[in-house]
């Protein structure tokens, strides 16, 4: 997606350690249009595969996920990191451990948003170890659910997590993909 690309190098910011900050107009701050316009590719990118709703964890793949749902009129599910009052009974649970955030995190889903007949879409705003995305497969595992496909907004080919999806034989399908952060600030794509 060559408007995402260009996002990037005109607003994404390489740090060390191979990270990108893209909080301007992904992960903080959130550029709406922009956002749109993934949900459409995504629902074109997975339209044959029958979705019946998509997961994501939170917080910064529901922005696109929920876009992505708006374009394929599905509903959206997405993985909560923290418990509270009203989620504490019949969930299906994974950890994850947040490269960026240095953290591990028990995510949960409610077992009454998903259920074997359901066709899943997983969406997230970044895939590098592919932490997340595994996290949602053992969830998926855990509930005999069918995943039929896994977008993601940008992709850092030169690490590891594709391979998790490929094993799978899981449709992947990222908009922007990273060959390179390199030392002088600059994004390389595929």
């Amino acid at each position: 997606m060559k408007l995402l690309e260009d996002k990037i190098k005109s607003e994404g910011i390489v740090l060390p350690n191979n990270v990108l900050k893209v909080d301007g107009f992904l992960n903080h701050q959130v550029d709406a249009q922009l956002m749109f316009e993934i949900g459409k590719e995504f629902g074109r990118l997975f339209k044959k595969q029958n979705v019946t709703k998509i997961l994501t964890v939170e917080s910064s793949g529901i922005t696109p996920a929920v876009m992505t749902g708006l374009a394929m009129d599905v509903p959206v599910v997405f993985a909560r990191k923290h418990k509270s009052l009203t989620l504490t009974d019949d969930l299906y649970t994974a950890s994850v451990y947040s490269y960026t955030k240095q953290t591990s995190n028990q995510i949960s889903i409610s077992k009454r948003f998903i259920d074997e007949e359901d066709r899943v879409l997983i969406i997230d705003d970044f895939l590098a170890n592919g932490q997340a995305v595994s996290g949602l497969l053992d969830i998926a595992d855990a509930a005999n659910i069918d995943v039929v496909g896994v977008g993601i907004v940008i992709e850092k080919t030169f690490q590891k997590g594709s391979q998790i999806i490929k094993d799978r034989d899981i449709q992947l399908e990222s908009l922007a993909r990273i060959k390179a952060l390199t030392d002088d600030g600059q994004v390389e794509f595929e």
